[in-house]
């Protein structure tokens, strides 16, 4: 493995993750802000590092590998955290769809790969909208101290329930591209 600007900044995207868990947790004053600072740049450079790649030539497999895995574990861990720290069910249940759906199409990506047919499940607008509210309302929420009397974690509330709608409605439309190869009734080997 070769490790270029584009595969920099998504382990640079998974090296903040303990950081902001440090910073989230952390008592000092504003700790959440910083956190939710750090979650933010980390969140910038999910865009910054696949248009690096294309641009400069630095698409490689271990940086496919790589980006999704970074991506997951960042909204994850935050949304644990998060959950961890407000005591609502809406909360959690927001959370069960994020993490819920985040499985569900990585363990169809990676089936409709086995059977060739991976590029009926890419990535399409809905899943850039989904990730864009998600990383909004998520860093948002981390921050969570008002800013002149702006209610940043009712924002960041508010952008996440519109993420995931966004989530299960992007889930549909994966699962519908998918569907007639699910049903299509081919001897499948399990060894």
């Amino acid at each position: 493995m070769k490790l270029n600007l584009a595969n920099g900044l998504t382990l640079l995207r998974i090296a903040a993750i303990p950081i902001v868990v440090l910073c989230f947790y952390s008592p000092l004053d504003y700790a959440r802000p910083i956190a939710g600072v750090l979650f933010g740049v980390a969140a910038v450079t999910d865009m910054i590092d696949g248009w690096v790649a294309r641009r400069f030539g630095q698409t490689s497999r271990f940086g496919e590998f790589l980006d999704p895995v970074a991506d997951k574990l960042m909204v994850a861990i935050v949304l644990v955290m998060l959950v961890q720290a407000q005591a609502s069910w809406f909360e959690d249940v927001i959370a069960m769809i994020i993490i819920g759906r985040e499985i569900t199409i990585s363990a169809l990506r990676e089936w409709m790969a086995t059977i060739g047919e991976r590029a009926n499940v890419k990535v399409d607008i809905t899943g850039k909208v989904k990730t864009t509210l998600q990383m909004f309302g998520i860093g948002f929420m981390v921050w969570k101290v008002p800013i002149y009397g702006i209610p940043v974690y009712t924002i960041g509330f508010v952008l996440l329930v519109l993420a995931a709608v966004m989530t299960i409605w992007s889930m549909i439309v994966y699962l519908r591209a998918a569907w007639p190869f699910i049903l299509s009734g081919e001897p499948v080997d399990r060894a």
